[in-house]
């Protein structure tokens, strides 16, 4: 196994080395680390986990836009390493349940898509996920705030892809959300702590926003 994670360690890093929107190799590389973590209090078949948090974003659509095959870059990555062909479907479909996607975001219906889902969304809160919201906005050239600007809670996964917000506003209609939308005990624990950062930090924000502080 240790081969194959080295390897992919190594393709993630060439893949996302001009990334800078916030889901670069860094990223991945705590996702791995995270889910790794988890795994250790719950269990799992530990190669299709960190495979799969390793490979999660490598056909993201919001970083690869559409594909005429689902997944190709996972898929031809672990094909190079003649990697077992029904383990590859398992990946991809744990891959393709980690997005968070408004109201059609899923369940995962395996422990070890539970386990790299949590990963994944204990990456975008707490201080990493407030410098993560914050790279991404600028990336894509959205506004920080606007004040007034309405909250939409009930997005479809249409509307969450093509919708520009503020970056604020991805605090309310995402990442707030992210710590009861947890899975496993062990992700639940450690997103109390994010949330809270979360929640002062927008505390500091308004008051600063507003010339209070």
């Amino acid at each position: 196994m240790e081969n194959i994670i080295d390897d992919a360690i190594k393709f993630a890093e060439d893949f996302f080395k001009n990334d800078f929107s916030g889901h670069d190799f860094y990223h991945t590389l705590r996702v791995y680390n995270l889910a790794k973590y988890i795994l250790t209090f719950e269990k799992g078949d530990n190669e299709l986990v960190l495979l799969s948090a390793l490979l999660h974003d490598v056909d993201d659509y919001k970083l690869v836009g559409k594909q005429e095959e689902k997944f190709i870059n996972a898929k031809t990555f672990l094909r190079s390493k003649n990697y077992d062909e029904e383990r590859i479907e398992k990946i991809c479909h744990i891959i393709s349940q980690v997005s968070f996607k408004g109201k059609d975001t899923v369940t995962p219906d395996t422990l070890e898509g539970m386990v790299v889902q949590d990963a994944d969304r204990l990456d975008a809160i707490g201080a990493i996920g407030i410098g993560r919201t914050f790279a991404y906005s600028g990336n894509h050239n959205t506004p920080m705030h606007i004040p007034g600007a309405k909250f939409n809670f009930d997005m479809n996964a249409t509307e969450y892809y093509n919708t520009t917000r503020t970056t604020i506003n991805h605090f309310y209609e995402k990442l707030l959300k992210l710590k009861d939308m947890m899975n496993t005990n062990t992700a639940k624990k450690m997103a109390e702590h994010r949330h809270k950062y979360m929640e002062d930090f927008l505390t500091e924000f308004y008051a600063e926003w507003d010339g209070k502080l």
